[in-house]
């Protein structure tokens, strides 16, 4: 089974912001240990006695807010390049999958609506091509806690009986999950991501975003894992 940890930067009400994404990375139920335990070494840098009270989230690493203000800030910023790096060092099945949207792009739809949209039915995609290549795998999608969780899971069980824009969702298990990120390293790895994501394309900033450029689900030459909706 893979599972698709996901998150989400930016907020359609907040005028200050031009996008919105959503982002999450497959990893092969087998890969899950392995990512946690090279997450769990980073957080110990900042708290060797309990690594477990480091929570791992880009904003509040990189602008020093939630306690990240007494750690200096290359330390702060090489910890979340090294957490990137994790996934992008780790088995090339994992993959990531990202909708980045300017509401005002899509003014007669919900933002969070049309990014899980594309998540899932990416996500979807990349199964059904390991199961034509006769690796079958069922897919999870799990999310961080949040207060879309009653919409998005309507959203999942109506693309897999009524369908989405594309299709019907045929190789995914249950509707979407949702844990507390303080539980998941896999979820604030994540957030990284998404927060990596929103930098490249709100601030132009890419120090973060090309440590995972290369992982963005691919087929050939054709980008799969990427959909960005400006105009």
């Amino acid at each position: 089974m893979y599972l698709l940890y996901a998150d989400h930067s930016g907020d359609p009400s907040d005028p200050n912001l031009k996008y919105v994404v959503f982002a999450g990375i497959a990893v092969f139920e087998r890969q899950g240990y392995w990512i946690s335990e090279k997450l769990d070494a980073i957080a110990a840098r900042f708290d060797p006695a309990d690594p477990g009270s480091i929570e791992l989230h880009g904003s509040p690493m990189r602008q020093g807010r939630d306690g990240w203000d007494c750690f200096p800030v290359p330390d702060r910023i090489q910890a979340m390049k090294d957490a990137l790096g994790v996934l992008s060092q780790s088995h090339p099945s994992n993959r990531v999958f990202a909708c980045v949207v300017r509401p005002d792009a899509i003014s007669s739809r919900d933002p969070y609506e049309y990014c899980f949209e594309q998540l899932a039915s990416r996500f979807d995609l990349y199964l059904m091509r390991l199961h034509r290549g006769g690796d079958t795998q069922r897919g999870l999608i799990v999310f961080d806690e949040a207060a879309y969780e009653t919409s998005i899971q309507n959203l999942a069980r109506n693309f897999r009986s009524v369908g989405h824009t594309w299709g019907v969702l045929r190789n995914l298990a249950e509707v979407p999950l949702f844990l507390d990120s303080r539980a998941s390293r896999l979820i604030q790895l994540a957030d990284l991501v998404a927060y990596a994501i929103a930098r490249r394309f709100e601030r132009e900033d890419s120090q973060f975003y090309e440590v995972v450029e290369d992982r963005f689900d691919r087929e050939g030459s054709t980008v799969h894992g990427l959909h960005v909706k400006s105009v």
